[in-house]
C-alpha cells in the first residue's frame, strides 16, 4: 500500500485537527503514514500574544518535523497550512523552498498530492490558499487529487470545499464534523489514488522513445 505523508503547520490546533483526520482517512485505506509538522519561526513574543498558540506548540512536541527525506519516502503528500493573507503560512513555505534539490533530481515527480487549510472567517481566501499549494505541486510534476464532488459529504453546507477540505477557524470552538468527515475522505481519496499511481510510477516516468511522435 502507498506510503502518506501529511505534513502541515498549525499555531492554535485547527490546521493540526484537519491533518489528524485526512491522516486516519488515509490509514483507513490500507496506506502507512507519517503525520509530520513544519518548523515554527515565529519569535517568541508574537507567540506569547495568543495563549492558544502556545498551548499548541507544547501539546504537539511530539510530532516531528517534516524533512526532505519523508517527500523522497512517500508516494503522496497532503501539505496543510493556515491561510496567511490569502496564501501559504510562511512556515510551510520556507519548508517548500527547502526541496529544489530533491525537485531537480526528479523525486518529488509523478507522485499525488492534495492540500488543506483553514482561516478565521467563512471568506479568508481558503480557496485561493489550496491553489496555491496546488502550483507547488504542479511545479514538482504531482499528480494533483482533489476532493472535488466525489463523496457526499462534499455536498454538506459546512463542507463542501472541491479543492480541499478548509475549516473557518472557530476559535477554540469545535470543527464541524462534517469538516472533520470531509477530511477523512480526502485522505482516504488521496491513498487509493497513490496506490493506483504507484504501482504504474515507472512507466509513467519513462522517457519518451525514438518511436515516439513530438506534436
Amino acid at each position: 500500500m502507498a506510503n502518506v505523508a501529511v505534513i502541515f503547520y498549525s499555531s492554535t490546533g485547527s490546521t493540526y485537527e484537519l491533518a489528524k483526520a485526512i491522516e486516519s482517512g488515509a490509514q483507513a485505506a490500507g496506506a502507512t503514514t507519517r503525520l509530520l509538522k513544519v518548523r515554527e519561526l515565529a519569535p517568541d513574543e508574537a507567540i506569547a500574544t495568543n495563549e492558544r498558540w502556545g498551548k499548541h506548540i507544547a501539546a504537539t512536541q511530539h510530532i516531528p518535523e517534516a524533512t526532505n527525506a519523508d517527500l523522497e519516502w512517500a508516494d503522496a503528500y497532503a501539505f496543510g497550512t493556515p491561510t496567511r493573507y490569502g496564501t501559504i503560512s510562511a512556515q510551510l513555505k520556507q519548508f517548500i523552498d527547502g526541496t529544489g534539490g530533491l525537485w531537480f533530481a526528479g523525486k518529488l515527480a509523478n507522485k499525488v498530492a492534495t492540500g488543506f487549510t483553514g482561516a478565521s472567517s467563512t471568506h479568508g481566501g481558503v480557496e485561493g490558499t489550496v491553489q496555491d499549494l496546488h502550483k507547488v505541486f504542479t511545479h514538482w510534476g504531482c499528480i494533483l487529487v482533489p476532493p472535488g464532488y466525489t463523496d457526499a459529504i462534499q455536498f454538506d453546507p459546512a463542507n463542501g470545499n472541491p479543492y480541499g477540505t478548509s475549516v473557518s477557524d472557530p476559535r477554540g470552538g469545535e470543527i464541524p464534523a462534517a469538516v472533520l468527515a470531509a477530511a477523512r475522505w480526502q485522505g482516504e481519496r488521496l491513498a487509493r489514488v497513490a496506490d493506483a499511481i504507484a504501482m504504474h510510477r515507472e512507466a509513467i516516468a519513462a522517457p519518451p522513445t525514438s518511436e515516439t511522435p513530438v506534436k
